[in-house]
């Protein structure tokens, strides 16, 4: 299997809204197997398409410790928020940034599974959060676009800093 390369920020492919996906195909399985091989290599708990380059509505995401309850979703879509929590974010596209962000805790997402079945689901707390930052990067949303504007700038001046200190050694 292989793993994909994860697209950094700024590249504008993150900034881009995705299109449907029209039907599960097995380009598409195969792409939600390297995904999930991809996010548990990095590692993280969520992966959207376009930060592997594929501008298509496709996230997969799994918090178990054990790695063990992928959830692959095409376009998804979130119906119903409730709630408020606030969580510290990273993202696979801006390593080494974390950043408190607010989001509703409990949503209601619909989706098509990776059997092209429509599934809907309540998901609460860390799960929801990770749905909801997945779906804003198909939506050519950022979490640091939560942030205040000093925030931001000072997440984004941090990113650079290593970035170029990565590059230099």
């Amino acid at each position: 299997m292989d793993k994909l390369d994860i697209v950094l920020y700024p590249d504008e492919g993150l900034r881009e809204v995705c299109k449907p996906v029209p039907e599960m195909t097995d380009e598409l399985d195969k792409l939600i197997d390297e995904m999930f091989y991809t996010m548990y290599d990095a590692p993280g708990i969520g992966l959207a398409a376009p930060q592997v380059a594929v501008q298509q509505r496709l996230i997969v995401v799994d918090i178990s410790e054990t790695k063990d309850e992928p959830i692959a979703l095409l376009n998804p879509e979130i119906i119903k928020t409730a709630g408020k929590i606030t969580w510290e974010e990273g993202c696979l596209s801006i390593p080494g940034i974390y950043a408190k962000v607010d989001r509703p805790s409990d949503i209601l997402v619909r989706g098509m599974d990776r059997d092209g079945k429509t599934i809907e689901f309540e998901a609460n707390e860390l799960l929801a959060v990770c749905i909801q930052h997945e779906i804003d990067h198909l939506n050519g949303k950022l979490f640091i676009d939560h942030l205040s504007g000093l925030k931001r700038t000072r997440a984004i001046q941090k990113f650079k800093k290593e970035m170029a200190e990565q590059a230099n050694s």
